[in-house]
């Protein structure tokens, strides 16, 4: 099955530039596009798409409430992926922590942008770890803020499980950590599945979003 994608920016010429590099590749098929987040839960509902690329700066509704309202009101919501004209860009980070699971740049290579749709369907690895830990260090809390902090003292992770946490956030694929780990990758997914379920997040991207802002994890 195709990976199926939803296309949201205000700007025609972006979109039908994503549609022509997406569409190319024979397992992806773009099945909508939206010209503002504000269009984005109803065509989700409608579309069921497993992607969405979507700005992060738009008139009326931008990417960070955009995925707020996606992950509040629709169940199961696809993996989002907004896509920036800046990488080190507040908003960016805005919608990494509202839930987004990765970004995009617009000046992205064909090939990052294909890559970056794949990645961020499959879920098993950190989409751009270097840019998040700089968007980290910049906006978020390297101290450790208070909230944070608690979220990751009462999910009690094991040693090895704390281990697994810190390598998610150097972008180790789930085959790269079994093999640093030395076990196998049922063990790591295993693992990687307990680290989201007591963090009570939904993906990788926003349990290492946690261990920076906690202070787990030290950005740079």
């Amino acid at each position: 099955m195709p990976v199926t994608v939803l296309l949201v920016d205000d700007e025609p010429l972006v979109r039908a530039g994503l549609r022509a590099v997406l569409e190319a590749q024979p397992d992806i098929e773009v099945v909508g596009e939206a010209a503002d987040g504000a269009a984005v839960v109803p065509l989700v509902r409608r579309l069921r798409p497993d992607v969405v690329a979507m700005d992060v700066r738009m008139p009326l509704l931008d990417g960070i409430e955009a995925t707020r309202a996606l992950l509040r009101s629709v169940d199961a919501p696809p993996k989002i992926l907004v896509v920036t004209t800046f990488e080190n860009d507040e908003y960016v980070y805005g919608a990494l922590r509202a839930g987004a699971d990765g970004f995009l740049l617009k000046r992205a290579r064909p090939a990052e942008i294909v890559h970056a749709v794949r990645l961020i369907a499959e879920g098993e690895s950190l989409l751009f770890p270097a840019s998040v830990r700089r968007l980290a260090a910049e906006y978020g809390d390297g101290s450790g803020n208070r909230a944070a902090r608690a979220v990751l003292e009462r999910a009690r992770l094991t040693e090895r499980e704390g281990e697994v946490l810190r390598l998610m956030a150097r972008g180790l694929t789930n085959a790269e950590m079994a093999a640093r780990l030395v076990v196998g990758t049922e063990t790591v997914k295993s693992h990687v599945s307990a680290v989201l379920a007591k963090l009570g997040v939904r993906d990788r991207t926003q349990a290492v979003i946690a261990a920076y802002e906690s202070g787990f994890v030290a950005p740079g």
